[in-house]
Formats: structure tokens, sequence, C-alpha cells
């Protein structure tokens, strides 16, 4: 049986529905995201499994005990806000220690687990110090610290590094998962950030609109979206619509100004088909090599690699390829793209939730 169960779980207001049946079984000590634009639910459903919020419909489980409608107080999971809601006036020990006093734990024990805690998180040298003597991701550590000293069955975590600068947020994702590993708190975390949430989370939930559309690892929904809105929210993508003109041991489609090559069966003829292709899979060849000819229109020097945008038959494409020993190609330059047969995607009409030939 899964540690934590969302059966069915909606949540309305008034005739809006925010969540809309939302299932999910997450197991122990497994490190889950929620990834999703603003407004999809997400915050909604973690508000749901902490208990700030009501269930319209449907049931929450852990561990086996039904805690849909349990007050959050009795619940013990631990709570980790994007604003942190430190207490100004205490330390960092103090803070760390509140919710052991509110348990009315016993001093020594107390003070024992503070201090393993402030070790956990990397700030036993800071216990004195106030939040505002604290940098951001110091406070950040601090209310990880106060989450976890109560040992809760399950970490939630409202976008806990939004609030960092762009550096600091990435070395905090790996010392975040760190923690979690050596912890072994199961963990649910809420994010718009998609190298965030494919980072560092066993599985991605992604949610549009109120309902999740793909549960999977991190580089299988990579590398097999379910719908052109994952192809292009989780990572670039790509997509390209035309309709399927001939099967066989693949199929082709038709692009209205030329046809490319799929290496997936089960295509039914004259279907509407949209293709996703990442622009890492597509590398450069000599003109009339490759599946298709482009003509550089745009690039973009990212450091570690160039982004190129390129005018082709199949219409615009996006190629990102390695800054390397190799001279770069300028705006206006001819050259052939290609890629392997295997790394078009094909979705199962132009609006389908679902792919052809991808894995579950």
């Amino acid at each position: 049986m899964s540690f934590l169960k969302l059966n069915n779980v909606s949540k309305f207001y008034g005739s809006t529905c925010v969540v809309a049946n939302m299932s999910l079984a997450v197991e122990k000590g497994e490190f889950v995201s929620l990834l999703g634009p603003s407004g999809c639910g997400k915050t909604t459903t973690l508000q749901m499994i902490a208990g700030f919020t009501d269930v319209s419909s449907g049931q929450i489980l852990l561990d086996g005990r039904d805690i849909t409608h349990t007050k959050p107080n009795s619940r013990g999971l631990g709570i980790v806000f994007q604003s942190y809601a430190l207490f100004p006036h205490m330390t960092v020990f103090d803070n760390v220690s509140f919710g052991l006093e509110m348990r009315r734990m016993p001093r020594r024990e107390r003070e024992q687990r503070v201090k393993a805690a402030l070790v956990l998180v990397h700030l036993e040298q800071l216990a004195g110090r106030y939040p505002r003597e604290l940098s951001g991701g110091q406070r950040q550590r601090v209310a990880l610290g106060r989450a976890l000293v109560i040992e809760p069955p399950v970490l939630l975590l409202d976008e806990p590094l939004s609030n960092l600068d762009a550096k600091l947020r990435e070395e905090m994702q790996f010392e975040l998962r760190e923690i979690q590993r050596k912890v072994g708190t199961t963990t649910i975390m809420v994010t718009h950030d998609q190298t965030e949430a494919m980072s560092i989370s066993d599985r991605v939930v992604v949610m549009e609109a109120g309902r999740v559309t793909q549960v999977d690892t991190p580089y299988q929904l990579y590398e097999q979206p379910r719908s052109r809105f994952i192809s292009t929210f989780v990572g670039k993508a790509n997509l390209l619509t035309g309709r399927v003109s001939a099967t066989g041991v693949g199929a082709q489609v038709d692009l209205g100004h030329m046809t490319l090559d799929v290496d997936v069966q089960g295509l039914p003829l004259g279907a509407d088909v949209a293709l996703s292709l990442r622009p890492e899979k597509i590398r450069f060849v000599p003109a009339g090599q490759g599946q298709v000819d482009g003509v550089v229109t745009a690039r973009f020097f990212l450091g570690s690699q160039w982004l190129y945008h390129l005018g082709t038959p199949a219409g615009e494409l996006v190629v990102a390829c390695q800054n390397g020993d190799t001279q770069p190609l300028q705006v206006d330059g001819h050259t052939g793209l290609a890629w392997a047969p295997g790394s078009l995607r094909v979705l199962a009409g132009l609006d389908a939730a679902n792919p052809i030939g991808a894995a579950a």
C-alpha cells in the first residue's frame, strides 16, 4: 500500500473547479514534485494535503489512515512555506525548537533534537543568530530544519527556493535533495520551475488546469511527453503538425511543404498528428545530407551552448548545441539538419493527451 494516497480529490470554490479528480500514490521516502504553471491547482493540492484547505470531494490517506478532514495540527506534517515564515524575534535555535515546544517535549530531548537538526542543515555555527542576520539560503535552511526536527511522516514544500537568486537556488536544489535522502522523509514539493523539479525529484506530477496530465520519472517525462502542453512546458520542443500519408514499418507524415519519416507504428492513415522534436536532438550536417536544410535566422549565446533559430521547409526549428571547439554558425548561414529516427515523438491528434507509441 502506498504511504500517501489521494483518491479522486477535488476542490471547488463555488462553481469553479480548481482541482479535478486528482489521484496520486506516493511511496514512503519518495520525493515527488507537483509541477505546472500558475493557477494549475498545485498549491491548492498541497494545501489540501496539509489540511489548510478543505477537500470538496475525494479522500486523502496517510499510511492507511483517512486524514481528509483531520485538522492540520493533528496531521503532524512538516511544512516549508515560500516566505519561510520564521519568527523574527527568535534565534535560529529557538525557531527550530518551536515545534517541539508546542508538543511539550522535555527540554533535554528537545535540545538534542534541535542540535541534530542544525547539523543536518549546516547551521550549527549560527544557532544564536536571528533571521535578520542570515542570508536567504540560511533562512531557507532554518525553515527546513524547523520542519524536519519534528520528524514528520511527510514533508511539504511550497516553492521553497523561489525567493533565492539563480546561483543560490541551483546550489540549494541539490542540498535539499541531499538532506531529504539522508533523512528519508516522504516529500512533496510544489514548483513551477521545470529544471528544479526534474533535477531533484523521483517522480514529477505535471498539472494543467486543475488536472494531472502525466506522472513520470524526470527522464521519462522529458523523453516521452504525453501531450503538446508537456512537450513545451517541460523543456523546449519543436512542434510540427501534419497528416499521416503512408504507413508500414514506420510512417510518413506530410507537413505540407515536405514529408518526414517517423519511427512509430500504429498510426492510422490520414490521422492528424503533432510531432515533438527536442532542440538538442538535432545536429548540423552538410547541406543535403540531413532530413531537411535550413537557414540560420537568429542565434543566441548561452555560455555552455548556442541556441539557433532556422527557417526550413518544415517551418521554424530551434536547435541547441554545445559550445565546442568548432566555429558557430553565422546568421544567414545554410546547413543541413539531422536527427535520429526515434527522436521524433508523435502525439496522437493535435490536441490529444496521449501519444501513440509512448511509454506509460
